[in-house]
């Protein structure tokens, strides 16, 4: 009997996965050649709910495959100059600008991000690519001073080797993008697991990845994908030939990651969960803060992982903060829908256990005696939709407050001052993103000092997320230790050597050490 199941890449509406090189059922691991014999998953569109195409997930002999293809690939890759896999990685980023629109586009159909979002997204890959570029002429050496006559002390860096990269849903290009451009200029190969729920995005830029490889006459498994489930995140995690696993997700998988990977001597790498605030001191620039709280809180539909779930306001604002806040929520919520749409500016949850998460953590909130300001309610609709929900009446320590929901749920806490601010922000058990909002310098440079806030990023006068490539991304405490993107998180790909190097024809040994008849 015929199938009668109609997959939305079918849909002239959705031309656009045709252009990426998707089809209806699309094979999702890749070693230099495409083969999988996985189970076959269903990608989900999680503003209609509906069905987008098959992709054909990875067994554990693929894995095998996909590593040993990697580590062979790695022979060639790292011995080619900075400067020329610097090179490689511009073209991929060219190739990726061609393809921009149609890229985006499935980030939104896919993930359930706004249109703008998905774009700046890949454009955030992009900028990667031409910052690894820039790096990958100016990777540092040193030469220090030996004590030593007729001696030389170098500092000599070389790449790990194969490394594994685990993403999340929520940014399912840029994240690869932080890993995989600046490990290829580093000199090294990758095995991409991606998230289970965005398969065919990882397909996608696989392929773009791909055509770039090709064209330069380079072993395809310097960049590998292996779609698959938590077995296969498993073996990857396991896998001695990967000297480095970058993950990116929740933190109680993230701690399991961290101790498999440690057990066998390996490097890892972990951005992990956010509980991130922003303060809002008394002398706060009111009209800055709504405008940038909006995006923060709401934004994603709450699903970054800079997000902010806290707002600690200052007491002789905070009736004017929420205030200001319920009425700037109130005009969103006629444009919360498909994420495709222009008009549109927040979007879908990505799944129904998320929604399932958002509607357990609002009916805690109303039994622990916490009013719901604004939102609270699954959205009577096709898809996965919610509205934006602001909460007050709940101490700074409940359990609640202290639990990352990821969803758009964000908690209003008053403060008498600053430092008891900088107290409750850095309460939490993560440390990613935080930010102030005040005009007093004195207060900017506590902030951002010994005693301020103890996050990875620390802003003042913006929100919590949207950060830029040239600094590094990371957060401390529970949130991982990791850094990825710019500043020095290069290292992370690479091994330090310190070589000694004698010229001098005779053997003379540090600290002026007589050993013997010399």
């Amino acid at each position: 009997m015929a199938r009668s199941v109609s997959y939305l890449i079918q849909d002239p509406k959705y031309s656009f996965l045709k252009e990426l090189g998707l089809q209806e059922k699309n094979v999702g691991v890749f070693n230099g050649k495409w083969e999988a014999n996985g189970q076959v998953i269903q990608s989900i569109s999680p503003a209609s709910g509906k069905v987008i195409a098959e992709v054909q997930t990875a067994s554990p002999a693929d894995y095998e495959a996909c590593a040993a293809a990697a580590q062979e690939a790695w022979h060639t890759w790292g011995e080619l100059p900075a400067p020329t896999r610097g090179e490689i990685v511009r073209q991929i980023g060219d190739a990726l600008r061609e393809k921009l629109q149609p890229l985006g586009q499935l980030v939104s159909l896919e993930m359930g991000k706004i249109l703008p979002e998905a774009i700046g997204e890949v454009v955030e890959y992009i900028h990667v690519c031409d910052l690894a570029l820039g790096l990958s002429r100016s990777l540092p050496g040193t030469i220090f001073p030996s004590e030593r006559p007729g001696h030389v002390l170098i500092e000599k860096w070389n790449p790990l080797g194969a490394i594994g990269i685990i993403t999340a849903f929520n940014f399912p290009v840029a994240v690869f993008g932080w890993n995989s451009a600046i490990a290829m200029v580093c000199g090294d190969v990758s095995v991409w697991k991606p998230s289970e729920t965005t398969p065919l995005i990882s397909v996608a830029v696989t392929k773009i990845v791909e055509s770039v490889l090709q064209k330069n006459n380079i072993p395809g498994a310097v960049a590998a994908l292996c779609v698959g489930g938590k077995d296969i995140g498993a073996q990857l995690v396991k896998d001695e030939r990967m000297k480095l696993v970058s993950f990116t997700g929740s933190t109680a998988v993230g701690q399991q990651v961290g101790v498999e990977v440690q057990k066998r001597f390996g490097r890892h790498l972990l951005e992990l969960g956010g509980n991130n605030a922003i303060i809002v001191n008394e002398d706060a620039n009111l009209d800055l803060l709504l405008n940038a709280a909006l995006f923060a809180c709401a934004g994603t539909a709450g699903q970054r992982c800079t997000t902010t779930r806290r707002l600690l306001i200052h007491k002789k604002v905070f009736n004017a903060v929420v205030s200001r806040l319920k009425k700037a929520y109130a005009g969103v919520i006629s444009k919360i829908g498909d994420p495709l749409l222009s008009e549109t500016l927040i979007g879908p949850l990505h799944t129904p256990a998320a929604v399932e998460a958002y509607k357990k953590t609002v009916a805690e909130v109303v039994k622990q005696g916490g009013k719901i300001e604004f939102g609270g309610k699954v959205m009577d609709r096709e898809g996965y939709f919610v509205e934006p929900t602001i909460v007050t009446g709940l101490p700074h320590d409940s359990p609640l407050v202290k639990t990352e929901c990821f969803a758009p749920i964000v908690y209003c806490i008053e403060i008498p001052d600053l430092d008891t601010g900088i107290k409750y922000n850095n309460e939490v058990e993560q440390g990613l993103s935080s930010s102030l909002f005040t005009e007093n310098l004195g207060d900017v440079f506590k902030w951002i000092g010994p005693h301020g806030s103890d996050c990875g990023i620390v802003n003042v006068n913006i929100p919590t997320n949207g950060a830029e490539v040239g600094g590094a991304f990371g957060g401390e405490k529970a949130t991982g230790g990791g850094r990825e993107c710019g500043s020095d998180s290069w290292k992370n790909y690479m091994r330090r050597s310190t070589v000694t190097i004698n010229y001098s024809g005779t053997i003379k040994l540090a600290q002026n050490i007589k050993f013997g008849d010399e």
